[in-house]
Order: structure tokens, then C-alpha cells, then sequence
């Protein structure tokens, strides 16, 4: 594979997650980075107008705009699907990138610390994400690759290679400076993974702890389509835990208590992200495997 040269890193794909606006602001002010000036840095808020509002998006979901399909589309009245094809010339285009490598940095409301999602299995992502491990033990790996790279519609996608940096819990519109400070320290061993791998002196890689995409869980409705229980209080700000087949996973306003049904236990995440109220998502699921 190709050496990591150009690399994009984004802020602010939804407005009102701030760590990456603050990221993208600071590295702005460097004129060069003296320990990483191999690579060739574009520093991007992806959403400057949303950014101002504070709100995560003007019209649509900027990070659900880049599917090839949307990215072809004559449609000029969205503010997000401008911003995606304009970005998709900038970094991409989709499927034919410049740019070797994107970074998009988000903030969840769930109790999900430092995440580093990745869309693909294969070496140079496995091993990312053993590399980020071995060095940050708190950080969690998280691979959604239930569809091709070039089939997800996130921003991230336009790359060559493409990754998500989740943080959380952070509420929506504030910034938490141990946050940021997670994110640091998530940038720097991804580019320190990348400057050895450009290198071809990595170490090798020892099996580590994943969590694989497996689904995602509805609040529970009522007749007229209104949510009619929350999430268990056992579960709450314990993402990445394990629930077992007969645990509860939703106490309903009747006090009933809806439980885990099915084959296997799952790591449930992005429980209670605020993002999602309107989808009715409550929490979406994984398997735990060694990658």
C-alpha cells in the first residue's frame, strides 16, 4: 500500500460538537508541526454556519451526505449537500481520493470516552487501531464494516482512508477540556502510527480488544408512536459493558422492564446519544472479538 502523505483533519462536521472546532482552531495557529512534518496537513471546519448556531446542521445530517449517489446529485438547495460536494472536490473525489488520509472528529452524549471508529478490515486499519491500544489503553476500537468503505455516507469516506475519532460523554454545544485532551492524545498516536508505517518500522502488532457493529435498538412505542420507556438504568454511561440475554435494557413508564432477548450478549454504545432522539435510536449494539 501507498505511504500516508497528504493528510485532511476535520472539525465541526456537526456544529455543535466543539472539540474538533477548538482542534482545528489550534492547529490552525501552528504555522508547522515540527514533529510530524513529513505529512502534508489540511485543517478544515467542515460546517462553519452550523458551527456559529451551534446546532448540528443547517438542513440535513452533513456526515450522512456522502454517499456517491448524494455526491452526483443536481440538488443545490441543501446547505450540507453543498458543503459535501464542494469538500468532495477539495479532499476526494469519493473513490478516486487525493487525499491519503481523513480524520473527522466528533463528540458523542454517551459515555463512550476516546473511540476510534474505522469503516474497513483490513491491515493498515487493524493495525491503527492495535497501535492506538497498545499506546492508549483507554481508547476503544470500534469497527463498522457491516458495508464497503465507499458504501457509508460519511465525510470521512472521501479519503483514500478514512477514520472517525468519537469522544464523549460531552453534552451538545460545550466543550470538556479532558475531552480535548483525549483527543490529543488520539491524534498524535494516529499520526505516529502513520509516520512508522510510512516508515516500514512499525512494531509488531499483538491481538487486542474490538468491538464489531452489530445493530441498533429503538426505544420502545406505544400505540400513537410515542416513546413509552427509557433506557434501563443499569445501563446508563456504561457503553462498551456487556448485557447478557435476560438483562433488562428498557424500564417502560408503567415500571415493566423490557429484557435482552436473542442468541448472544452484546456491548451496547451511543446509548442515550442525544443526536439521535429523533430517529428514536436509543443505543446501538456490538460483539466483542480479538482483531
Amino acid at each position: 500500500m501507498s505511504s500516508i502523505k497528504s493528510i485532511a483533519i476535520i472539525g465541526g462536521t456537526h456544529g455543535n460538537e466543539l472539540t474538533g472546532v477548538h482542534i482545528i482552531q489550534s492547529l490552525k495557529k501552528r504555522h508547522e508541526n515540527p514533529v510530524f512534518d513529513t505529512f502534508n496537513f489540511t485543517y478544515v471546519i467542515a460546517n462553519p454556519t452550523a458551527v456559529e448556531q451551534n446546532t448540528r446542521f443547517i438542513d440535513v445530517d452533513l456526515n450522512r451526505q456522502f454517499s456517491v449517489e448524494n455526491l452526483a446529485s443536481l440538488d443545490t438547495t441543501l446547505v450540507e449537500l453543498n458543503i459535501a460536494k464542494l469538500l468532495n472536490q477539495q479532499f476526494g473525489p469519493k473513490q478516486d481520493s487525493k487525499t491519503d488520509l481523513v480524520i473527522d472528529i466528533h463528540n458523542t452524549t454517551s459515555a463512550m470516552g476516546a473511540t476510534l471508529i474505522l469503516l474497513e478490515d483490513s491491515p493498515f486499519y487493524r493495525n491503527m487501531g492495535g497501535y492506538l491500544k497498545a499506546h492508549m489503553p483507554s481508547a476503544n476500537i470500534l469497527l463498522e464494516d457491516e458495508i464497503a468503505y465507499l458504501e457509508h455516507p460519511y465525510l470521512c469516506t472521501i479519503g483514500q482512508h478514512g477514520i472517525m475519532l468519537e469522544l464523549g460523554a460531552q453534552p451538545q454545544g460545550v466543550s470538556r477540556m479532558d475531552i480535548l485532551l483525549a483527543c490529543e492524545e488520539m491524534l498524535d498516536h494516529i499520526l505516529t502510527y502513520c509516520d512508522l508505517y510510512n516508515q516500514n518500522t512499525l512494531p509488531e502488532i499483538p491481538e487486542f480488544t474490538a468491538y464489531r457493529l452489530l445493530d441498533v435498538v429503538k426505544f420502545p412505542l406505544d400505540e400513537a408512536n410515542e416513546v413509552a420507556g427509557l433506557v434501563h438504568e443499569n445501563m446508563l454511561d456504561r457503553d462498551y459493558e456487556r448485557v447478557k440475554i435476560g438483562d433488562p435494557i428498557f424500564r417502560m413508564f408503567d415500571g415493566t422492564e423490557v429484557l435482552l432477548t436473542g442468541e448472544q450478549a452484546i456491548y451496547p454504545h451511543f446509548i442515550n446519544e442525544a443526536a439521535y432522539k429523533n430517529s428514536k435510536v436509543a443505543f446501538a449494539t456490538a460483539l466483542k472479538f480479538k482483531w
